[in-house]
C-alpha cells in the first residue's frame, strides 16, 4: 500500500498477477475522435466525479460518527477507537474518484448508489493502511499519528507503563482495521445499491481483500530473502494495484451494468496504473523530497523494504557497492550520511533510471488501454495516469 499521499485531484484538470500488456480485449469499444462538445462533456464528468466523491466523504463522516455514538455506550475506549479511525480516514479520496469516474463515464446516473460504493472503497483503503502500519510497526502516517500512535499518546499521558502501551497500541490498530473492513462491506448492504449488482460488488471487494492479503504476505516474507530475489513488481500489483485501482474501476463498471469488455479494459488500466503508482511511490519513499511526500527517506531504508529499486541495485552492484548496501540497508539507526551513500549506489547502478523507465512503461500501458473506453472517460483516466505517474520527485 502507498506510504505517501496522493497529490492533487486526479483527472480533474483534464477534460491477475501476470504482467499487463498493452492489448485490447476483443470487441472493446474503439477510441474515436472527440465528439463535438467534448470539453463540456469532460467538464460534466469531472463535476459529477467531485459530486459523488463529496457525497462519499459525507457518508464516511456520518458512519464514523454513528459508530462512535454507539460505541460510547459500551465504553469510552471503544469510542476512542472510532475517533482515531476518523482521524486517519480521508485524504485525497482517490478510490472514490475512480469508482465515480468509471460509473458516470459508462452511463451510470444513480449518484446515491455510486456514493455508497465509493465510500465502501475508501473505508476499505482505511482498513488496509491501518493494518499495513501494524505490519510495518509504524505509528505515523502522512506526518501525523495513526491509530496506534494516537493510542500510545493517550495511554502514555495516563501513565500506563511502556510495555503495556506497546501491546495496547498494536491491539487497538489491529481492531480498528477490522472494524473499518467490516463496515466497508456494511456500506454495500445499506439498500442504496441495486440488489442485482450487490452480489458482484461484494465479491469484487472480497477478492480485492484476499489479493491484498497475498501481497502483504509476500511483502512480509520478502524480509527473509535477499532483495535481488524478491519480485517487487508482483508485490506491487497484488498489494496495491488490485484493491486501490483495479477493483474501484471495475466496481464502477459493474454498478453501471457496463459490458464485460469495458470492465476488462478498466481492469487492465487499473492494474497497469497501480503498478506505475507503486513504483513511483517507492522511489519517492527512498529519494523523494520529504516536504512533498510527508515521509522521511530514512524509514524504507531502515526497514530494508524490498523495492524494485533495491532489487535492481543489488543485482547490478559490484563488490564494493554490495558491501555498502549490506552495511546500511535495514539498519534501524541509519542516518542521513548512510542513506545518501545508498542513494548514490541506486543512481550509479542505473537502478533509479531503470525503475523510472518501468514506471513510464506501465503508465503508457494504462494510457493506451484507456483510449479504448468511451469519451470523456478515456480522457479523464489519461489525466489520472498523468497526475499519479508524474508525481514530483
Amino acid at each position: 500500500m502507498s506510504q505517501t499521499s496522493e497529490r492533487g485531484q486526479p483527472g480533474a484538470t483534464r477534460s491477475s498477477p501476470a504482467p499487463v500488456t498493452a492489448t485490447t480485449p476483443a470487441g472493446a469499444p474503439a477510441a474515436g475522435a472527440p465528439a463535438t462538445g467534448a470539453p463540456a462533456a469532460g467538464a460534466a464528468l469531472a463535476h459529477g466525479v467531485e459530486h459523488v466523491t463529496d457525497a462519499a466523504g459525507k457518508i464516511l463522516r456520518d458512519l464514523v460518527g454513528e459508530q462512535r455514538r454507539r460505541a460510547v455506550a459500551f465504553d469510552p475506549a471503544c469510542a476512542d477507537l472510532w475517533q482515531d479511525l476518523d482521524a486517519v480516514t480521508g485524504g485525497k479520496l482517490l478510490r472514490p474518484r475512480l469508482v465515480a469516474a468509471a460509473y458516470l463515464g459508462l452511463g451510470g446516473t444513480d449518484l446515491v448508489a455510486a456514493a455508497h460504493v465509493a465510500a465502501a472503497h475508501e473505508l476499505l483503503h482505511t482498513a488496509m493502511v491501518v493494518h499495513d502500519d501494524v505490519l510495518d510497526h509504524d505509528e505515523v502516517r502522512r506526518g501525523h499519528p495513526n491509530v496506534a500512535g494516537r493510542t500510545r499518546a493517550r495511554l502514555t499521558a495516563d501513565g500506563v507503563p511502556r510495555a503495556a502501551v506497546d501491546q495496547q497500541a498494536g491491539a487497538a490498530a489491529l481492531l480498528a482495521g477490522d472494524a473499518a473492513l467490516a463496515q466497508a462491506f456494511g456500506l454495500l448492504a445499506t439498500g442504496a445499491v441495486p440488489p442485482a449488482r450487490l452480489g458482484e460488488l461484494v465479491r469484487l471487494l472480497a477478492d480485492g481483500v484476499a489479493t491484498t492479503v497475498s501481497g502483504e504476505l509476500l511483502d512480509v516474507r520478502g524480509a527473509l530473502a535477499v532483495p535481488s530475489d524478491v519480485d517487487a513488481v508482483l508485490v506491487a500489483e497484488l498489494k496495491t494495484a488490485v484493491y486501490s485501482f483495479r477493483v474501484p474501476l471495475e466496481s464502477g463498471a459493474v454498478l453501471a451494468d457496463a459490458p464485460g469488455v469495458a470492465r476488462a479494459v478498466l481492469a487492465g488500466v487499473g492494474t497497469a496504473l497501480g503498478v506505475a503508482y507503486q513504483l513511483v511511490d517507492d522511489e519517492l519513499g527512498t529519494i523523494g523530497d520529504p516536504a512533498l511526500t510527508g515521509k522521511s527517506v530514512l524509514s524504507d531504508l531502515r526497514e530494508g523494504k524490498r523495492t524494485e529499486l533495491l532489487r535492481v541495485a543489488w543485482q547490478r552492484a559490484d563488490p564494493r557497492q554490495a558491501a555498502l548496501l549490506d552495511t546500511h540497508v535495514g539498519r534501524a539507526d541509519l542516518d542521513d550520511s548512510g542513506a545518501h551513500a545508498v542513494v548514490d549506489v541506486l543512481h550509479d547502478t542505473g537502478a533509479v533510471e531503470d525503475v523510472r523507465a518501468l514506471a513510464r512503461r506501465s503508465a503508457d500501458i494504462a494510457r493506451t488501454l484507456a483510449t479504448h473506453l468511451p469519451e470523456p472517460l478515456a480522457t479523464y483516466l489519461a489525466g489520472v495516469v498523468d497526475d499519479l505517474a508524474g508525481r514530483a520527485r
